[in-house]
């Protein structure tokens, strides 16, 4: 991609990070595919076939957090192998844990293979933060993760239209075997390259914990919450109240995807110009609203709006990460990264389960309380200050002139 000095983009593909954007970008692909193919897939599967109800699907979706939860573990793993490559590796065990849900079709085999999919998932994206704000400066990053995310919503349209011509000729095993063995393949060349440079900070193989990022564990502990009642139950909502169908849900989301891949660059400009107060401001303003909606509406067209809309809001939370970019020491980045998975997953871990319990009671309990948790959200988010941002940014300068020199 050619740039200049006139390009709002110049130097988001320098000589250190090109080859590392081209290697987020390939496993940003195969972990979109893989994982939007089991999103689309799981709900149908799991009420069709394996007739699971909502205490059930709390269960799994708790269990999925699991591997969120020990998320920190990756600090000790990285003990034994490279960053890039332990990302790789969890890729190829997504995948494998994805490929194998169709040929256990049972409420216990849900719950294993959710479990294998998760832990390649979750230890995947916590490698994949790290690399991306260890590579790239924190103008870049906002801009970085607005692309990466923009080919993810491509690749999700991609899946969404795989699938639903799939479905008139496969079944549930195949489509699944198709989606997560051919994913595992691509983790496992991956694992085989090196996009590196050894100009980077050397991250600390240890617990970070300091009293000063504090506010960055507020806010990542709340976004684990809220997004919970987004994955665990949005879309069960949509199947089991509104009888979405298979066809339904991935024409659903292909119109989601449709307008997240023009979005996401734009969200990430939006960052660096209004800053990360306002964009986290408008996110949580507009869920509490969503969430209300979800409560009570009873038009299928309305909550299909509603989840559109609630996806749009869920890509705002990348200003989580840029925020804390902006206020930490370089050598803290992954070992926080880590740290900060784990703590979103403390409460994502409880969350399904009690709300499928509640859901038991009433479906609208789940909603109103993801509401409620935006609203201490948008309150968190006033206390970050914008002042950070030029102090860091001039870090990065500073350190790119010293090695362009």
């Amino acid at each position: 991609m050619k740039t200049g000095k006139n390009d709002k983009h110049s130097e988001l593909y320098s000589r250190d990070s090109r080859r590392m954007f081209i290697f987020l970008m390939v496993l940003t692909i195969a972990s979109a595919f893989t994982f939007q193919g089991w999103r689309i897939l799981l709900n149908n599967y799991a009420v069709d076939v394996v007739g699971i109800n909502g205490k059930q699907m709390g269960i799994i979706q708790s269990v999925r957090e699991i591997p969120g939860f020990l998320a920190f573990l990756v600090i000790y793993l990285l003990l034994l192998i490279r960053e890039h490559r332990l990302a790789a590796l969890s890729l190829a065990l997504l995948g494998a844990g994805v490929g194998l849900v169709g040929l256990l079709p049972s409420f216990y085999g849900l719950v294993f293979t959710t479990l294998v999919m998760s832990f390649g998932f979750h230890y995947y994206e916590t490698l994949n933060s790290a690399l991306t704000l260890q590579y790239f400066n924190t103008t870049q990053v906002p801009l970085v993760l607005g692309r990466l995310r923009s080919v993810s919503a491509a690749t999700n349209i991609a899946v969404g239209i795989f699938i639903l011509g799939l479905s008139y000729v496969a079944g549930y095993p195949l489509m699944f075997a198709l989606i997560g063995f051919s994913v595992a393949a691509v983790g496992i060349w991956c694992a085989f390259q090196d996009p590196t440079h050894r100009r980077i900070v050397p991250q600390k193989k240890k617990m970070v914990l300091r009293r000063r990022y504090w506010l960055f564990y507020a806010l990542t502990f709340m976004a684990g919450a809220r997004r919970q009642i987004f994955v665990a139950f949005a879309v069960f909502l949509l199947v089991q109240k509104f009888g979405f169908t298979i066809r339904e849900i991935a024409i659903l989301f292909f119109v989601n995807n449709a307008i997240n891949y023009f979005l996401m660059p734009l969200i990430g400009r939006a960052i660096n110009h209004f800053g990360e107060r306002k964009v986290l401001s408008l996110e949580y303003g507009a869920l509490m609203i969503i969430f209300v909606v979800y409560a009570f509406t009873d038009s299928k067209t309305v909550v299909a709006i509603m989840y559109v809309l609630d996806f749009i809001f869920f890509n705002f939370s990348m200003a989580i990460k840029s925020y804390f970019q902006k206020i930490a020491d370089p050598a803290d980045i992954t070992p926080s990264m880590a740290v900060g998975f784990t703590i979103n997953h403390v409460v994502a871990v409880i969350v399904p389960f009690l709300g499928g319990m509640v859901w038991m009671v009433d479906y609208k309990i789940p909603f109103l309380g993801g509401a409620a948790l935006a609203g201490i959200s948008f309150s968190l988010v006033q206390l970050i200050r914008p002042a950070d941002a030029p102090r860091r940014a001039e870090k990065d300068r500073r350190a790119s002139a010293v090695r362009n020199d």
